[in-house]
């Protein structure tokens, strides 16, 4: 499945990246909305494109399938950025 994508790693927007975040952090597509500022339908359609994307049939994949196409784990991208917003 992965395979095929490796030649050619998908084009991922940053807000697609920070939907993965949310998601590898185990938010509902409602608090994905609330976090982000936008409306559950349209954080669902961030993780349709993004499952079209990656190249997998279910949610809870996607931050499985980024990780394992970029090398970047998201969840650890996630946390990173809060420990640096409680820095400053």
């Amino acid at each position: 499945m992965y395979t095929a994508l490796k030649d050619q790693i998908p084009a991922i927007t940053q807000r697609q990246r920070q939907v993965v975040e949310l998601i590898a952090a185990g938010c509902s597509n409602e608090e994905v909305g609330e976090r982000l500022g936008i409306s559950p339908r349209t954080a669902k359609a961030h993780c349709d494109v993004l499952r079209q994307k990656l190249g997998v049939t279910r949610r809870r994949q996607i931050p499985v399938a980024y990780r394992t196409l970029t090398g970047r784990d998201p969840l650890a991208e996630s946390l990173g950025s809060r420990w640096d917003d409680s820095e400053g």
